[in-house]
């Protein structure tokens, strides 16, 4: 395998934070401890958020800490505002995820503000990062707002004309939060941005699989030169502030094509399809995907 592909594991954010039941902080934790043996080393354990927005990651904090015994392991932690990046700096993160949205309508809804008072928060948050720190820049709604539909690659332009100067050494990820993102969109917003900002050198993708088309548009971006993916196992997730999307890609889909196509991804298949079919029965969660089930069925 001469091509490598990075896949950061957004399971334990992204896959956990809509479901009711509270998950007990050590069935977390022994997720994130399977999850690092499967091979995964970037994986977002969490965010910083109100705990009365968010109760499933108040005890992101805790997962955290628990990562000082898993060497190697590249905790990541997604942060939607200025606050609570510096909240996530004090408790000892090193790798914050800033999240704010294209879309006013979005962004108003899940921080209660406009994307250029989030944009300004951003610089802060960069400024006062401490040397060492890394920063990703995810672009919710990049290809469709839940409220507002398709969202024009001029908006999703001119807010990046904001952001990227801030800090050009940030990885930039296309979200597309709501699933609807098509494949001749994501490698026709992808190749704009790459050739607008040739400074930024790390680029990503957040697909959602809401309609089936996750890993056509993860696919397409590989096409594109994009090296780095989110996924989350057992396909759990969807956004709170999204209505009708349903979770990532499955992270067990992703490395069974990255596999089929000869790409290396440093993830154990057989070690993740029983961790995946475990997070497929917590109680109050939506799973997606069709490796896991391709690869237990029986006769």
């Amino acid at each position: 395998m001469a091509e490598h592909v990075d896949i950061v594991e957004v399971g334990p954010r992204d896959g956990f934070q809509g479901i009711g039941p509270f998950i007990p902080t050590e069935r977390k934790i022994d997720f994130l401890r399977r999850l690092y043996a499967t091979g995964l080393r970037r994986i977002e354990i969490g965010s910083i958020v109100s705990p009365a927005a968010l109760p499933q990651l108040a005890d992101t904090p805790d997962l955290l800490a628990a990562c000082a015994d898993l060497p190697g392991i590249v905790p990541q932690i997604l942060v939607p505002t200025e606050k609570h990046g510096l909240k996530a700096l004090q408790a000892g993160s090193d790798f914050l995820a800033f999240v704010l949205s294209v879309s006013e309508s979005h962004n108003r809804n899940n921080v209660r503000r406009a994307p250029m008072d989030s944009a300004a928060e951003y610089g802060r948050l960069c400024a006062a990062m401490p040397e060492g720190a890394d920063m990703r820049l995810n672009i919710a709604t990049a290809f469709d707002c839940p409220f507002d539909g398709r969202v024009a690659e001029d908006d999703v332009i001119a807010l990046l004309d904001v952001l990227v100067p801030m800090r050009p050494g940030a990885e930039v990820c296309l979200c597309d939060t709501t699933g609807r993102a098509a494949p001749d969109h994501v490698m026709s917003l992808f190749r704009r941005a790459m050739a607008r900002y040739p400074q930024v050198t790390r680029w990503a993708l957040h697909a959602h699989d809401t309609y089936g088309l996750g890993l056509a548009n993860v696919h397409a971006a590989w096409l594109c030169g994009i090296r780095v993916f989110d996924a989350s196992f057992a396909g759990l997730g969807g956004c709170p502030f999204a209505p009708g999307a349903t979770g990532n890609v499955a992270t067990e889909d992703l490395v069974w094509m990255f596999d089929r196509m000869g790409v290396h991804s440093g993830i154990d298949l057989g070690a993740l399809v029983p961790v995946a079919c475990d997070g497929a029965v917590i109680p109050g969660g939506l799973s997606g995907g069709r490796v896991r089930a391709a690869l237990t069925a029986k006769g």
